[in-house]
């Protein structure tokens, strides 16, 4: 009788504890941003990839340089879709239909500029 106490006792717990642990995952939940950029190389990826993840509220992001897609995830509470574009224009990428900052843009290594003839010429 005591062992059927203990795991029903066992199994109450557990239940209690995952349950605090799914609602816990709600309120901190995340969203996903897809920005096209206009990264071309893996130097590339490094830099966007490294600007996000400075960016307060980014979980995670990711480029995938043949589509030129960077896949951010979020918090929504820390931050929003316009902020993160900004900073991808702010690190010299443009960001979907908003051209990068000329500075920024300047700043880039010559791999990294979609001018490069290098890009160009293979149809990047």
């Amino acid at each position: 009788m005591k062992l059927l106490f203990s795991l029903l006792l066992s199994l109450l717990a557990l239940t209690s504890f995952r349950a605090h642990a799914q609602d816990k995952a709600k309120t901190s939940g995340t969203t996903q941003l897809q920005v096209k950029t206009s990264a071309v190389c893996e130097m590339c990826k490094a830099r966007l990839e490294k600007a996000m993840a400075y960016e307060k509220g980014v979980q995670a992001a990711s480029l995938d340089v043949p589509t030129q897609m960077l896949t951010i995830t979020y918090r929504p509470g820390k931050t929003d879709a316009g902020k993160l574009r900004t900073a991808v224009r702010q690190t010299g990428y443009d960001a979907d239909d908003q051209l990068a900052e000329a500075r920024a843009y300047e700043r880039l290594p010559d791999c990294c500029k979609k001018t490069n003839a290098i890009h160009t010429d293979s149809g990047h």
